[in-house]
């Protein structure tokens, strides 16, 4: 692993469990019936398949993860011949930092709805949505792709990501979401 592959990888280490830790805290720290407001106005029946999706999602992210933290030579691989191994540690901060801020910021605007804080919550998803959808050219657009299989994977599981984080979160919570 080279030392932007670590540096990815200390990334994920630290903002990854961030996400994960500003979910249970925020849960903690607000009532059952805030907590259950951030569902919106998204049907019972299709809440099942939304939770199940999320584990489909997390999977493809450990799949591009694993092929970009072991499979690519971070010295020489280049996206859309233009740039570098960089472009997926900007991709990866627009997708965790907004994350690990959505929860906390969406239950603060159930409480004390404004304008404002509806605005910053759907820019938070919209970012971390649009770096997903960059995040399937940059791997279409890599090169050396080789191991082909390791990185029809890795595209695989960012669709399958981007699933969440563009087609549910970005998108259907957005228009189905109502204080």
């Amino acid at each position: 692993m080279k030392a932007r592959q670590r540096g990815l990888a200390l990334f994920n280490l630290l903002i990854g469990p961030a996400v994960l830790i500003s979910y249970v805290l925020s849960a903690r720290a607000h009532s059952s019936q805030e907590v259950a407001k951030l569902w919106g106005d998204v049907p019972e029946a299709v809440r099942p398949y939304y939770t199940a999706w999320m584990f489909v999602a997390a999977t493809g992210y450990f799949l591009f993860t694993y092929f970009l933290l072991f499979r690519v030579d971070a010295d020489r691989v280049r996206v859309a011949k233009r740039w570098g191994f960089g472009l997926f540690h900007v991709l990866y901060a627009m997708i965790l930092i907004p994350s690990a801020i959505w929860m906390p910021l969406t239950l603060h605007h159930i409480v004390s709805p404004t304008p404002l804080t509806w605005k910053l919550v759907v820019l938070g998803l919209w970012t971390s949505g649009l770096a997903s959808l960059g995040l399937i050219a940059a791997l279409v657009a890599l090169e050396p792709r080789a191991p082909e299989r390791p990185w029809r994977l890795a595209v695989i599981g960012s669709v399958l990501f981007a699933g969440q984080t563009w087609v549910l979160d970005s998108c259907a919570w957005v228009l189905l979401f109502h204080v």
